[in-house]
């Protein structure tokens, strides 16, 4: 059975991550995955959608509830 073990731990000089748990045996073999916070900020993702060629399609979730309702009417002619 596969176990998750989650700590957060604080980045050592170098970029270095320490992890120590009593669960884990010598020799063993496992995956660490690593998900750090960015310090620096992207775009919004609105800005990223409205920046388009094309702009969106729907400007509402309105908009798309009917779109899909049509859609899904047509599928029972």
């Amino acid at each position: 059975m596969q176990r998750v073990i989650h700590q957060r731990v604080t980045v050592l000089p170098g970029g270095r991550v320490e992890f120590v748990s009593p669960e884990l045996a010598p020799g063993q073999q496992v995956d660490v995955v690593v998900l750090h916070e960015s310090a620096a900020e992207g775009p919004d993702i609105m800005e990223i959608l409205n920046g388009g060629p094309d702009q969106r399609l729907f400007q509402t979730a309105e908009e798309v509830r009917e779109y899909l309702d049509h859609e899904k009417a047509s599928w029972d002619l």
